[in-house]
């Protein structure tokens, strides 16, 4: 069993339960792909907290209330989530910048972007806002994506000279 919370967790929890009052654990637990046991730690976590109060609907049938508090709780945890995915997002950008410089000082106008989700999103965005042609060729410098990670590779198959710069942490 869990023993810390995710606040994204608990924020997606508190956003259901304000939604749906009578919705159920079996439901939560399959919205956020968990166990029902891990949607019942942080209900009873939130519950001790102050954040919901549980009322029976009916025999066998549980209603959630978002108490004062923890409509306070979930607002907190939704101005921090989009704060660190600005801090993401500019972290990945800054990157971005950087691999660009070293694109355009090397003489090239396109590159390749290697990777999918969210961070290829604003490597995309962010090369095309800065003048930069995004395609498919091997004849130009590419961009892999791991994780956060951007490491820029300068080699080409016109110009296989392995020179890479590398962009980790």
């Amino acid at each position: 069993m869990e023993t810390s919370p995710d606040p994204n967790r608990e924020m997606v929890l508190l956003e259901k339960i304000e939604y749906d009052p009578d919705i159920t654990q079996a439901n939560l637990a399959a919205h956020l792909g968990v166990a029902v046991g891990t949607v019942n730690w942080h209900i009873k976590r939130l519950v001790a907290k102050g954040y919901v109060k549980v009322k029976r609907a009916q025999r066998r049938k549980l209603r959630y209330i978002i108490t004062p508090e923890g409509i306070a709780f979930r607002a907190r945890l939704t101005v921090n989530y989009i704060e660190q995915s600005m801090q993401l997002y500019r972290l990945i950008r800054g990157r971005v910048l950087e691999a660009v410089k070293n694109i355009k000082m090397a003489g090239f106008d396109s590159v390749r972007i290697v990777g999918d989700g969210d961070i290829a999103d604003i490597c995309r965005l962010t090369c095309i806002e800065q003048g930069l042609t995004i395609t498919d060729s091997d004849n130009v410098p590419w961009l892999e994506l791991n994780d956060l990670k951007v490491n820029l590779h300068l080699e080409t198959k016109l110009n296989p000279e392995k020179i890479s710069v590398r962009r980790e942490s």
